[in-house]
C-alpha cells in the first residue's frame, strides 16, 4: 500500500472532523435529536408534523455547501471510476442499507458511537466490514 502524499490532507481532515463533531454536539444539545442525514431527509418524505422547515433548511444546506465551496475555493477535480449505472446502483444499495440498518453512517458512526450505543457499534462494524470486503473483492479478487 502506498500513500499518495500529494493528496494527503491530515489538517483539512482534522478541521472537517472537528466541525462535524461540534455540529453534531450542538444539534443534540439544542434539539435533543441525532444528526443522522438519512433520518432528517427521511422525515421529509412524507413530511411529519411541524418540523419540515428545519429539515428543508438542512437539506438546502447540504446542497448549498459544495456550491459555496466552489465559489470560494474553486473547482476541484472529481474522478469517479465507475459508470453512471454503477453509481446509481450504489446509491440505491446505500439507501436500502440505511433503511435496514435504521440509520446511516452519520447517525450510527458519528452520533451513535459518541453516545456509546451498542446498536450503533454493531451497525458501524457491519457497514465498515462490508465496505472493506467489497473493496478487497473488487480490487484483488475480481481485478
Amino acid at each position: 500500500m502506498q500513500i499518495d502524499w500529494n493528496h494527503f490532507t491530515p489538517w483539512t481532515a482534522l478541521v472537517g472532523g472537528l466541525i462535524l463533531g461540534l455540529a453534531t454536539a450542538a444539534f443534540v444539545l439544542l434539539h435533543g435529536r441525532i444528526l443522522g442525514i438519512s433520518g432528517i431527509l427521511g422525515g421529509l418524505l412524507p413530511p411529519r408534523g411541524n418540523d419540515t422547515a428545519w429539515r428543508m433548511a438542512f437539506a438546502l444546506g447540504l446542497l448549498a455547501a459544495p456550491l459555496l465551496y466552489r465559489l470560494t475555493v474553486g473547482m476541484t477535480e472529481v474522478r469517479i471510476d465507475a459508470s453512471w449505472g454503477m453509481v446509481v446502483l450504489a446509491g440505491l444499495l446505500v439507501g436500502v442499507g440505511t433503511r435496514y440498518g435504521s440509520g446511516c453512517t452519520s447517525g450510527h458512526g458519528v452520533c451513535g458511537l459518541s453516545r456509546l450505543s451498542p446498536r450503533s457499534l454493531v451497525a458501524t462494524l457491519a457497514f465498515m466490514g462490508a465496505g472493506f470486503a467489497t473493496v478487497y473483492a473488487i480490487r484483488h479478487l475480481l481485478a
